[in-house]
């Protein structure tokens, strides 16, 4: 790949990055339309975005922990099923037309939910869900995150922001805890595959990482509730549409 493309990507990457880490995700799902876009070989393509994400979402993880917005017993409540779920999504190989149409539709019939009267959802009030219902929802979107090569993040903050379990800000703090433990997992689950990486990688990882430090630095300090709300809702429009067309 020639220096030019190298820093194209890059920089459509760093880009991803910022967008999605201001709402405490990794990006993966954009990570892996930009590779398809640039023909990366499809082999390289679910284990290069599960390691951008692990390097995105850390950082947002850190940021949103050092801040004090992780709900630590949410993400665990979530995490504690999804994590091994995950590690089975990665060994799986799914043809994708099984799954990708009607994720991508429930993303975006969620994102117009997030457009639509984004202020009341931001200040309602909060409760959270009881281990009954996370532990079966962390295994299914552990199993989506690992199938997908993302962090499930994109499928679990729209769940968290719809059914009221936390705050905008809070959410986006789970969700990157969420998606660094999944990420981890999916990748171990997967671990042939990253000795496939892309040479370009280093590269690709400090765009990842400048961008993350520019979108935690919005969504833990500037970005009012509301603007998170239509921040996510774009993000999961994105995504759906990505999972839509495939590639």
């Amino acid at each position: 790949m020639d220096p030019g493309t190298v820093a194209l990507i890059a920089a459509l990457m760093a880009v991803a990055a910022a967008l999605y880490s201001s709402v405490g995700h990794g990006g993966a799902s954009a990570y892996l339309a930009i590779m398809a876009l640039f023909a990366v070989a499809p082999e390289m393509m679910r284990p290069a975005a599960l390691a951008l994400n692990l390097v995105v979402a850390g950082i947002g993880a850190a940021r949103y922990w050092l801040s004090g917005q992780t709900n630590f017993r949410l993400l665990l409540a979530f995490a504690v099923t999804a994590m091994p779920a995950a590690y089975l999504g990665g060994s799986i190989q799914l043809p994708p037309e099984y799954y990708r149409p009607l994720v991508g539709a429930l993303l975006l019939a969620a994102a117009l939910r997030l457009f639509w009267q984004p202020k009341q959802l931001a200040w309602r009030e909060t409760a959270a869900p009881s281990l009954f219902v996370t532990l079966p929802v962390g295994a299914a979107l552990g199993l989506l995150a690992g199938l997908t090569g993302t962090g499930g993040g994109i499928f679990l903050s729209p769940l968290i922001i719809l059914f009221a379990w936390e705050q905008p800000r809070h959410t986006s703090g789970v969700a990157a805890g969420f998606i660094f433990l999944n990420s981890v997992a999916g990748l171990a689950g997967n671990f042939a595959s990253v000795r496939a990486l892309p040479p370009e990688m280093p590269w690709w990882m400090l765009a990842v990482a400048l961008g993350a430090l520019l979108g935690t630095w919005l969504g833990v300090e500037k970005l009012p509730r509301e603007r998170l709300l239509q921040a996510l809702g774009l993000v999961l429009t994105l995504a759906g549409i990505k999972l839509i067309l495939g590639g």
